[in-house]
């Protein structure tokens, strides 16, 4: 086979040839109802003979068939073969009737030209069958991944084509599913459509499934999680195509397949927004980020890249997530105007001169210690950085005539039972303060938890479960609002444009999530069973830990904004003249204690952020609640059964 192929140019024609000659000998038989050696190789026929041997392989080489690479040829290919024996055909009954050679009679070549076409298609056919499939039977000891592929599109074909012709000797596909029921039972590139979504558990089952790849990308976010869902039961590892453009860009077909991530399983539908807004205060504009090295910091950054910023400037006290987001955005923007500046945000003075230097139109303060655990042992840090560092870039939004300041704060705020949450309420306070006595346009953005972000509990648990386990939840019943980065920062960037001073922008972020089902998810979406192969570990709630954040949509006086998933917090009745007492208060604080006087220093914060609650308190009000429902609802079950 091999010497076949490096000698194809001289083995095809050849083969064209004889497959010629025996078709004009079979068309000889057929009108001539003779088998004689003498009537089938006649002078007429062996002249008609030599003379289509010359034209169709001419044909053949002027249409460049001998050039195809068997394995990859396709319909159009034949079609082309269907060509050049088609002209063939006509310059041999044209060189007959101009030239009077003898040649065999028209019927005789129609039918050669017939058997010719077939002939030549057929058997590159097979040895395109041959290369791609093999026949050989499959072997009791077979090693293959056994696929199962989602979705019978164009992906799903490409996929197919791709493994057959150079993965075969790794992955075995089994078959295809598809919702449209009339394609079931049918076939694609040869591989059988062998039922819907509700058909998955079954089959994976029945055939042993190793691998399901996931090949639908024109389908929204809720149908694409009710499917990875089903799959999920089956215990089998499962990969997603982003996009058909995936399989164009990338030449390894299984590294343009990304495993499921939990984004997936939200069912989350893409923010859209009004891109011309956000281009209008963003285009030719300086733009300045605190924080531009972190998890949101740094997608604000790309994110306002793209509305052409006259300059972006971006802060950040940890040099090495500084340089990173640098090194990425000159690489994606040469052309652009980007500085990367190593600074704190404690620093007045040093903020003062970046101010001055750059004198920037909009900022976006996200800098800030936000791990709940850590600042609850070090809970003087937070106050120095979330509230004096956000009042002292805030100083200088005022001092320098900042268009406007965006401030990026948490849902830990509301009603906060930690160190964090009541920092970040404080810089709430802080810029609704300043607005009132300002030019500078203060607002702040309020969201929950963000997928993926530097310490989140997504990246802990795939640590966890790529080493083992145990995977550890602090507690069964806690929940928490999640969003992606992405989204989270979009919104962000929508409510600027609707902020004119003074409001908390408040994000929807959908239903809270148990914590303990997307540890379950997780463990599953990596093809292993919870508490079978990998542990999940109740731990205990960490200091300062609620068992759930507050539902924002609940917070009192929300108004709703032109985008559905940004609304406005009633704003809170307090000017400069309370925040510098709080600050005062503070500031003594910090002057008198440390950070082993953990109870003095709470109960400093809990007199400067009166909505500050013991977090045991919230919890025990949280587990009667959980309780009184389970009560609800087994009398609930009691009563039906009862009724029945």
């Amino acid at each position: 086979m091999n010497l076949i192929r490096k000698y194809r140019n001289v083995v095809l024609p050849i083969v064209d040839a004889i497959v010629i000659v025996v078709s004009y000998c079979i068309a000889n038989m057929i009108i001539l109802n003779s088998i004689s050696i003498n009537t089938i190789f006649s002078r007429e026929s062996i002249n008609t003979m030599v003379i289509a041997i010359v034209v169709y392989l001419f044909m053949l080489m002027i249409f460049r068939t001998y050039k195809n690479i068997t394995r990859y040829e396709n319909g159009n290919d034949y079609l082309v073969y269907v060509l050049a024996c088609l002209i063939s055909y006509t310059l041999i009954m044209c060189i007959k009737q101009l030239f009077n050679i003898p040649l065999v009679d028209i019927r005789v070549n129609m039918i050669a030209a017939l058997i010719i076409v077939v002939a030549i298609i057929g058997y590159r056919v097979m040895a395109r069958l041959m290369l791609t499939e093999g026949y050989t039977a499959p072997k009791k000891d077979d090693n293959r991944k056994r696929v199962l592929i989602i979705g019978a599109g164009e992906a799903a074909k490409v996929v197919i084509g791709t493994i057959k012709i150079t993965m075969r000797k790794s992955y075995n596909i089994i078959g295809l599913i598809d919702d449209n029921v009339n394609k079931v039972n049918y076939a694609i590139s040869g591989k059988k459509i062998l039922g819907t979504r509700y058909d998955i558990p079954r089959i994976c089952e029945e055939n042993k499934i190793d691998l399901i790849l996931f090949t639908i990308s024109n389908i929204d976010n809720k149908q694409k999680k009710e499917i990875l869902e089903i799959c999920q039961k089956t215990q089998v590892k499962v990969r997603i195509l982003p996009g058909t453009a995936d399989l164009i860009k990338n030449k390894n077909l299984m590294s343009s397949f990304r495993n499921v991530e939990i984004e997936d399983l939200l069912g989350r539908e893409a923010v859209k927004l009004d891109n011309d807004n956000i281009e209008s205060l963003v285009e030719g504009k300086v733009v300045l980020v605190t924080g531009g090295g972190g998890s949101i910091g740094s997608e604000l950054c790309r994110q306002i890249m793209k509305y052409n910023p006259d300059r972006l400037v971006i802060v950040d006290i940890y040099e090495n997530n500084l340089y990173d987001i640098e090194q990425e955005l000159k690489m994606n923007y040469p052309q652009s105007k980007i500085d990367a500046i190593v600074a704190s945000v404690r620093d007045k003075k040093r903020l003062n001169e970046i101010f001055d230097d750059y004198r920037p139109y909009l900022v976006f303060h996200a800098a800030a210690h936000k791990h709940v655990p850590l600042m609850e042992t070090s809970p003087l840090e937070a106050i120095k950085n979330n509230v004096f560092g956000t009042y002292n870039v805030v100083n200088c939004a005022d001092e320098f005539e900042v268009k406007k300041f965006i401030l990026i704060s948490t849902d830990k705020a509301v009603n906060p039972t930690n160190v964090m949450g009541a920092t970040k309420r404080l810089c709430e306070m802080i810029i609704q303060a300043k607005n009132k006595a300002s030019k500078t346009e203060y607002a702040a953005v309020r969201f929950g938890n963000v997928l993926g972000s530097n310490g989140s509990v997504v990246p802990l648990f795939k640590k966890q479960i790529a080493n083992g386990g145990p995977v550890t939840v602090t507690h069964k019943e806690i929940t928490r609002f999640f969003m992606t980065i992405p989204e989270a920062v979009s919104l962000v960037l929508q409510a600027m444009t609707y902020a004119k001073g003074g409001e908390i922008f408040v994000l929807d972020m959908g239903e809270p999530v148990k914590i303990y089902d997307m540890a379950v998810n997780l463990i599953r979406l990596s093809g292993l069973e919870p508490n079978v192969d990998i542990d999940i570990k109740i731990t205990g709630l960490r200091p300062g830990e609620k068992l759930y954040e507050e539902i924002l949509m609940a917070e009192e006086g929300l108004q709703s904004t032109k985008h559905d998933k940004i609304h406005i917090a009633e704003p809170m009745n307090i000017n400069m003249d309370m925040i510098q007492d709080k600050l005062e208060r503070l500031q003594k604080l910090l002057d008198t204690t440390d950070n082993e006087h953990l109870k003095e220093v709470k109960e400093c914060i809990k007199q400067v952020v009166p909505t500050f609650r013991d977090k045991d308190e919230l919890n025990n009000e949280k587990m009667k609640q959980f309780e009184h429902q389970k009560k609800v609802e087994q009398n609930q079950g009691t009563n039906i059964e009862a009724i029945v």
